[in-house]
């Protein structure tokens, strides 16, 4: 990395001129905090939500997947604690009408004057009180209170009541994991850091199911599991940490929860938490349903409610820290060069094709290799203004390997291989091709293994 810093606003800039992110109704003047996945981020976004898949559901055989409905019937907010707990203490302030959370006054800004924070400015701000953070709507023709439903806040319920419905199906047994990715949204007091807070986002969220008394070692698993992950797909290690929540942070439900911590332009902040949540949800979910839903194992004749072991991660904030951390300049001030060193199988794009010159056959051949290579990779074709320009575009964008197709390709069928990150280029076959690209752009290979050991 270079000695320039990184800056949110950099990124922010990056992602709008380039069609990473854009603001949401944009025409309209925007929805605070609201945001739209442009042609490059919607590829990334999904990149990171299928690492995730990939590790956590494909590459085992003790996890499945997923898909709940985001309405859900209301008492599985009753029983999860959302109704009654689900809440942030608020405070207004009576001259700007701004909204703060009371417990986070101290990194917040006035509105009227940023360099106070509220409450010491003229402004006075109101007495203490609760907010609850749920989206609440109505289902059917009538809106009164037996047709109230939520948004939901949190993936994790949804796996909690079809528990039964997945051991049946599935044939399932502790330990087990259920995963899904999907959309939350949580109205929250202060969105704001871009992608970091927003009010709708979706989640990558595992509960996984172990036997009482089994549960310490699955949790420890768990912390270092989540932790591989980041840094198997490019983030220095140095950016991350692991934090162990004090006594006095821990949810009610908690045995132990710790928060994979990434250093963003903001300061350290959470990208995902792992949790011990003990059988909590599974005993609230019997409690005010009446069904049974504990497990009964076969071999031992024991019956028991399992403990949930949580690692829950936020996709966009996910897809962020990646961003953040690919970000990078390089070169005098000049001639500076901006690259995103994404991991090549998170990145939009994986290829561009580039005809040296707009003559000589020389589109026609290139546009063959992209056509070739479409099927199999992310492949974009550029054949405007110089060939330097469109290097530094697509470094810009993430793109690992560019193909440039000149003089020597109409007589040869080679083409030159261009690396990103080194700018190094090699001759190789157009044939050879398909097999180079998608050895250069496969995902990382999981060393860690499947379960505690020993």
């Amino acid at each position: 990395m270079s000695e320039r810093v990184v800056t949110m606003e950099k990124v922010v800039n990056l992602c709008k001129r380039r069609g990473f992110v854009f603001p949401s109704s944009e025409i309209y003047g925007g929805l605070i905090s609201c945001y739209d996945y442009g042609p490059l981020g919607v590829e990334l976004k999904r990149n990171v939500k299928e690492a995730w898949w990939r590790d956590t559901v494909s590459a085992r055989p003790d996890v499945v997947g997923l898909d709940c409905s985001i309405l859900m019937h209301p008492r599985v907010w009753e029983a999860s604690g959302h109704v009654t707990n689900f809440n942030d203490p608020m405070v207004d302030c009576k001259l700007c009408k701004g909204r703060f959370r009371a417990d986070q006054l101290e990194h917040a800004s006035c509105p009227r004057k940023p360099s106070k924070r509220p409450g010491e400015c003229e402004g006075e701000l109101t007495d203490v009180r609760s907010f609850n953070l749920m989206f609440k709507t109505h289902m059917g023709p009538v809106e009164d209170s037996a047709a109230a439903v939520y948004m939901r806040p949190e993936t994790a319920q949804g796996i909690f009541v079809n528990f039964i419905n997945v051991v049946n199906s599935a044939r399932a047994k502790p330990p087990f994991g259920i995963a899904q990715t999907g959309k939350s949204f949580r109205n929250e007091i202060t969105p704001g850091n871009f992608l970091f807070r927003t009010r709708e986002f979706e989640q990558m969220e595992l509960e996984y199911f172990v036997k009482p008394g089994e549960d310490d070692a699955w949790y420890e698993y768990w912390q270092n599991r989540r932790m591989q992950w980041y840094t198997d797909y490019g983030i220095k290690p140095e950016n991350l940490r692991l934090r162990a929540h004090a006594d006095d942070e821990l949810a009610h439900y908690a045995k132990g929860c710790a928060d994979v911590e990434y250093n963003f332009p903001i300061g350290w902040q959470e990208l995902e938490g792992i949790a011990n949540r003990t059988d909590f949800d599974l005993k609230q979910h019997i409690e005010h349903s009446g069904k049974d839903l504990s497990f009964f194992d076969a071999a031992s004749k024991e019956r028991y409610v399992p403990y949930v072991i949580e690692p829950s991660a936020g996709a966009d904030r996910g897809t962020l820290a990646f961003l953040v951390d690919a970000y990078d300049e390089d070169g005098p001030d000049d001639d500076r060069r901006t690259v995103l060193r994404l991991h090549p199988s998170l990145a939009p794009t994986k290829v561009a094709v580039f005809p040296l010159m707009r003559k000589a056959g020389m589109p026609e051949k290139a546009q063959e290799v992209a056509a070739m290579l479409r099927p199999l990779v992310t492949t974009a074709y550029d054949e405007t203004r110089a060939i330097g320009r469109r290097y530094r575009r697509q470094d810009e964008v993430g793109t690992p390997l560019g193909v440039t197709v000149d003089h020597q390709t109409l007589d040869d069928d080679t083409v030159t291989l261009r690396n990103r990150d080194s700018m190094e280029q090699q001759r190789v076959a157009i044939n050879a091709l398909p097999a180079l690209v998608t050895e250069k752009v496969a995902p990382p290979v999981c060393t860690t293994p499947l379960a505690p050991t020993a």
